[in-house]
């Protein structure tokens, strides 16, 4: 089949791999963007994990706390400039108040809530058209914990974790490595069996040529899918957070601290949210080709 330049472009970004290697890895795979992935991991060329294919959407995250819980949700627009105004910010605050009140994370019940100036969805639509552009409410999540970690990085990355033992430092310092690493699971149980799958696929592709015992192959296929994932898992990771010595595992840091995580919740602004690119070249050289039609 043909490979074409925007799907080479898609697996760039992606993979980070060279234009070359996507569009051999394309191929090899009939075009498959997931397998050509695989394909690309397989030879050595990119890790497990990497994640640039996202794209930003425009808004900012709010959050109320009450003690031990905490509310986090995301309110997006249309540009950056709305993003920063005052008022944007004085009605995501509000919406995150009056939902933590409520102790509600669905979004159309919040949108029912009462304020001192209406509903939250009457305040919406006269922010909109205040404004001028499209205001929505996208998602929201509550957390409430013994020992409550809390990190908000600007209004763009938020962090809550659920914690039993330690201190609120401690709980801090983990919120702040969960907002800067993004861990996928907290731990190797949380491991999808498919995703263990894919993993051992991979693993085997690697070692297939390696011409040691086939016992050894085994220890080394099952070492490098504890590597991988273990990468994935916020208690497999190596504690970013502050006072770090740059070799601690986050399980190992609390272990010691006699605490325990019991989950985590990460929320960045856009992920997973297309945002549209304009292409203003293509769109000049469409409308002078329109134009030698007429």
């Amino acid at each position: 089949m043909e490979i074409t330049a925007s799907a080479v472009k898609e697996l760039r970004e992606r993979s980070g791999a060279g234009m070359m290697e996507c569009k051999k890895a394309l191929t090899q795979n009939n075009g498959d963007m997931e397998a050509a992935m695989d394909w690309l991991r397989s030879q050595g060329i990119v890790k497990a994990g990497k994640k640039t294919d996202r794209v930003t959407a425009e808004g900012r995250l709010a959050l109320a706390q009450d003690g031990n819980e905490a509310l986090v949700i995301e309110l997006n627009c249309e540009t950056d400039f709305v993003a920063k105004d005052a008022n944007f910010e004085a009605f995501a605050d509000a919406v995150a108040k009056a939902a933590l009140k409520a102790k509600t994370t669905d979004i159309e019940a919040i949108k029912a809530l009462s304020t001192d100036e209406g509903t939250i969805e009457d305040r919406r639509q006269s922010l909109v058209a205040k404004i001028g552009e499209n205001i929505q409410l996208r998602r929201a999540a509550l957390v409430s914990a013994p020992n409550l970690g809390v990190y908000l990085h600007g209004t763009r990355i938020a962090a809550l974790v659920n914690m039993t033992g330690g201190d609120s430092e401690l709980a801090r310092g983990v919120a702040m490595h969960v907002a800067a690493i993004n861990p996928t699971y907290l731990n190797m149980d949380q491991v999808p069996a498919e995703a263990y799958e894919r993993e051992k696929q991979i693993a085997l592709e690697q070692s297939k040529d390696s011409g040691k015992p086939a016992d050894i192959v085994e220890k080394m296929i099952q070492g490098k899918i504890r590597k991988t994932l273990g990468e994935l898992t916020l208690l497999g990771q190596i504690y970013s957070g502050p006072n770090s010595d740059g070799g601690t595992t986050v399980e190992n840091l609390v272990k010691n601290a006699k605490a325990s995580i019991a989950s985590f919740v990460r929320m960045a602004v856009g992920e997973g949210i297309e945002k549209k690119q304009e292409d203003f070249a293509a769109e000049v050289m469409a409308q002078v080709q329109a134009s030698k039609k007429d």
